[in-house]
Order: structure tokens, then C-alpha cells, then sequence
């Protein structure tokens, strides 16, 4: 007597029915089947992101402000050494001028010798500083960017040239501090 509900001659269950409906399979890959943790996993990535980000900015911000306060700093400086050497140039200038003036029995030409070298270390105190002579020889075509006409004489020379010079001009550094006044031959 066998029992019915049990036959070990039974033919295995058909591969076309299901073995048990209710159980899900388990893939072979380890993906997150829940989009919603996939979605904050991806927000806390990107806020990770953009703080990085933002770290990075307030750095750069900060270098630019260092950076900038530092050329300021150095161009304070300049302007100021630049000055300091200037007068350093002059100090011979004023010793020289206080040395003659303290003799009290200097003869004219005496005076006009010191002031011809101490006029000498002025100029080449000046020009160490790049501050040149405009001083354009009679002849000279006029340039209206270092020259200033004062009038314009009749001169037999070409037009628009230098007659004379009645004061010299500066340059600075290849800028014209102050243009020579010049009177210039008028046109025939």
C-alpha cells in the first residue's frame, strides 16, 4: 500500500509552471532596485559636489584678495622708495648749496663756480632720476607734444621750426612733464 501523496515515480513539476509565484528572484547584480535610495544617494553626491565647489571658489576668492592686497602694498612701496631715492639724489645738491652759502668771503667768481657745479649735480641728479632736458636746437622741426609756441616770428629758416628757446622742457620717464616754450618760425 503506498500512499498516494507521495509517489517517488513522480515526474518532476512542469518547467513551464512556476515554483513558488510569490518568492522574487535575486539578480546576479548588486543594483539598488529601490530608485528612491538611488536618488538620494545621488543628491548627497552632488551636495558633496557643491560643497567641494564652493570651498574651492571661497579659497580662490580669498587668494585674489591676498594677491590684490599685496601688488597694493607693493605699489605703496615703490612710490615711496621711488620718492625716497629721489631725495637721496638731491642731498648732495643741498649739501653743496649750504657749504657755499656758509663761506662769507667768497669773490664773484668763487660763487659762480659753485653754483655752476652745484647746477652740474642738480642735472645729473635729475637725469639719474629720468628726468631729461627738453632743449630742441634752433632749426628743429616743432612738436606740438614736448613744445609749447609762445609766438611765431618771421625767421629765415623753414616753417613751423625753432627760433629759440626760452625755456627748456622736461621729460619724465619719457613723458613730458613740462614742454619747452619755444618761439617758432612763421610761414613765408
Amino acid at each position: 500500500m503506498s500512499d498516494p501523496t507521495h509517489n517517488p515515480n513522480a515526474a518532476a513539476p512542469d518547467a513551464d509552471q512556476p515554483v513558488n509565484p510569490g518568492a522574487q528572484a535575486t539578480p546576479d547584480h548588486a543594483a539598488p532596485s529601490d530608485p528612491l535610495a538611488a536618488a538620494q544617494a545621488e543628491i548627497a553626491a552632488l551636495q558633496a559636489k557643491a560643497a567641494e565647489l564652493q570651498d574651492q571658489y571661497v579659497r580662490g576668492q580669498a587668494e585674489v584678495q591676498n594677491a590684490r592686497r599685496r601688488a597694493d602694498d607693493e605699489v605703496s612701496k615703490a612710490r615711496k622708495f621711488a620718492l625716497e631715492s629721489f631725495a637721496d639724489s638731491l642731498l648732495p645738491v643741498v649739501d653743496s648749496l649750504e657749504a657755499g652759502l656758509a663761506v662769507e668771503t667768497a669773490t664773484p667768481e668763487q660763487i659762480r663756480e659753485g653754483a655752476e657745479a652745484t647746477l652740474r649735480q642738480l642735472t645729473s641728479a635729475l637725469e639719474r632720476n629720468k628726468v631729461i632736458a627738453i632743449n630742441p636746437a634752433a632749426g628743429a622741426k616743432f612738436d606740438p607734444a614736448q613744445h609749447q609756441a609762445i609766438s611765431v616770428v618771421p625767421a629765415e629758416q623753414e616753417a613751423n621750426t625753432v627760433v629759440a628757446v626760452l625755456q627748456k622742457g622736461y621729460l619724465i620717464a619719457e613723458r613730458v612733464l613740462r614742454p619747452a616754450l619755444v618761439t617758432v618760425s612763421a610761414p613765408k
